[in-house]
């Protein structure tokens, strides 16, 4: 017999809350994080040449093309470096409630996501076992499978991407565990 995705309205909420539990506790218990950010030789030069900076991704050094990149000059400044890429962040008050809420829709999102692959690929009745690895290998590749990425092309260090795809690995088991324990 078919699952229908309503019949999984209780797995994916509380995998969602299990997965938002799990990683308040990584980052503000374990801190396993902590150690991937540095400090700039000099902030304050730093601050003071971004101050006029809007919010946005930027490169340095900045080419607008590939026919730019190609060009002498910025194969020189890339040479001499720094080369780096570089989020800036709405500055002020340090609230984190607008973040808070969009991972906690894209943990539902990921669970609506497992809770429709495991519907079509299971049946009810489903051994917990089967429901854990159908779930948890859709949640695992969901959480970490892009990671690598980060360190492939955006120079993220490798120690940093291990450390999220942990995270991912934990979330992606939590899902699967929750899943298992309420199929119907």
């Amino acid at each position: 017999m078919n699952v229908s995705l309503t019949s999984l309205s209780l797995p994916i909420l509380l995998s969602a809350v299990a997965v938002f539990i799990a990683s308040s506790l990584i980052w503000m218990a374990l801190k396993y994080h902590d150690s991937e950010w540095n400090k700039l030789p000099d902030e304050e030069a730093a601050r003071n040449g971004l101050r006029g900076a809007s919010v946005g991704q930027y490169s340095v050094p900045h080419a607008a093309s590939m026919e730019e990149r190609n060009t002498p000059e910025w194969k020189q400044k890339y040479q001499e470096g720094p080369a780096a890429m570089l989020v800036i962040v709405p500055h002020g008050t340090l609230a984190m409630g607008k973040q808070l809420v969009q991972w906690f829709i894209y943990c539902v999102i990921i669970s609506f996501l497992v809770a429709y692959v495991t519907s079509v690929a299971l049946t009810a009745g489903a051994d917990y076992l089967k429901v854990f690895r159908v779930a948890g290998t859709v949640a695992v590749l969901t959480y970490a499978g892009g990671m690598p990425m980060k360190s492939i092309w955006f120079g993220q260090p490798w120690s940093g991407t291990v450390k999220d795809a942990l995270d991912g690995l934990i979330y992606g088991l939590l899902t699967a565990g929750v899943f298992g324990w309420l199929w119907p």
